[in-house]
């Protein structure tokens, strides 16, 4: 069966800033420094500017290139993410279009944030544990930042938004069926430097109980908490599956780069 495309948009044409800037570069002969051993492009308009990461420029086209089952596997294994380092399993059990940057998808605090970025596109899907007693909602939030701009959006992310949770994604005849704005427990978000995008974590409960005040992974991971929330390691789960496809992310875009570099 052929792979599923999550938008079957024609690929765009590169940012005329950076377009200009390979251009000049290969009219100095400046090219690749160091081939594969240096592991990054030289990508700078301006003398002293950071090269641009490998993979960067095919993650911004990730969102309508790569197949729906490459940016959220069926199944996603996650080594010591659980409490006390146990491992978890998410199993994916609904999937969104992709949308447009707005408040239906992104939370309020970090569309604002994004848009001097230029946000560009928000995919999204929930998973479930091995248990089925939680569910989460993972989104992939594509931005067109350069990178010397992206490296100062990551640190302190989550704790620069404060009580900006994600939207929960629902999924009708699933055990995700009622998980809304009042079942959000805990939530994470991550800005990779090397990645022009954010990824968003928001967890809850499968059985749909309502949770007063959603906690940060970190304040749900903190030691002493005695919470249902803390206790059934929604936390862990939140940061957990962020820091997974994080990882799935930058290792799709590198192999898009050397793909392209043959």
């Amino acid at each position: 069966m052929p792979p599923t495309y999550l938008a079957p948009t024609p690929q765009r044409e590169r940012k005329a800033g950076r377009t200009v800037a390979v251009v000049a570069c290969a009219v100095l002969g400046v090219g690749l420094i160091g081939g594969a051993l240096a592991g990054t492009w030289l990508a700078a308009n301006e003398p002293g500017a950071p090269a641009e990461p490998v993979g960067y420029a095919e993650a911004e086209e990730l969102w309508h290139n790569a197949p729906v089952d490459t940016l959220f596997p069926r199944t996603l294994a996650g080594p010591g993410a659980g409490p006390g380092g146990s491992a978890r399993t998410w199993t994916r059990i609904v999937v969104a279009p992709d949308a447009p940057c707005s408040p239906a998808v992104l939370a309020r605090g970090l569309l604002a944030t994004l848009r001097p970025f230029g946000c560009e596109r928000v995919l999204r899907a929930t998973y479930t544990d091995a248990t089925a007693s939680g569910v989460i909602t993972v989104g992939l939030v594509f931005t067109r930042a350069e990178p010397a701009a992206q490296r100062t959006l990551g640190p302190g992310l989550t704790t620069r938004l404060g009580q900006d949770v994600p939207p929960a994604l629902s999924g009708p005849g699933t055990v995700a069926a009622r998980f809304g704005a009042p079942q959000r427990a805990s939530w994470w978000l991550n800005a990779p430097a090397d990645l022009p995008v954010v990824v968003t974590a928001v967890s809850g409960f499968a059985d749909g109980r309502p949770v007063a005040r959603p906690q940060s992974a970190a304040g749900a991971m903190a030691p002493g908490r005695t919470d249902a929330t803390a206790q059934s390691g929604l936390g862990h789960e939140a940061k957990g599956i962020t820091l997974r496809f994080e990882k799935l992310l930058r290792t799709t875009a590198t192999a898009a780069a050397k793909e392209n570099a043959r």
